[in-house]
């Protein structure tokens, strides 16, 4: 059973799971999915079309259901930081008529832009659920 995490990030992004680089299933918002396997030792991934998660091998001696998240390496902590930063740095350079301090409002918004284009493999990420 797969589930999205409600993280708003992942509300932006059409998340699919493929199983054995075959079967194709769309993860709508918040709404967990049964998935059916047919055979043992399936290869399981989670993309959006450009990020894509790390092969998950599924062994079914030991359980004949397995139960996941699907959560993103940007936290909503992370993501409100970085916009409050943002916010008061430009804030604060438009009031002071800082050119320096709204140069710098930009950092949080290219960190978290650089996070989402370059860590391909670890920007989605396979949470299981106890």
């Amino acid at each position: 059973m797969l589930q999205r995490k409600n993280q708003v990030l992942l509300s932006f992004l059409k998340l699919r799971a493929v199983v054995n680089g075959k079967e194709i299933y769309l993860l709508p918002d918040s709404k967990p999915i049964v998935i059916p396997i047919q055979e043992n030792n399936p290869r399981m991934v989670i993309t959006d079309g450009y990020h894509i998660t790390r092969p998950l091998k599924l062994v079914y001696k030991e359980l004949h259901t397995y139960c996941f998240k699907v959560a993103c390496a940007i936290s909503d902590v992370q993501l409100a930081a970085g916009f409050i930063l943002l916010a008061g740095l430009y804030l604060g350079g438009f009031y002071a008529s800082l050119l320096i301090l709204k140069v710098f409002s930009f950092f949080p918004l290219i960190y978290l832009l650089l996070f989402y284009y370059m860590n391909r493999k670890d920007f989605l990420r396979l949470v299981p659920v106890l």
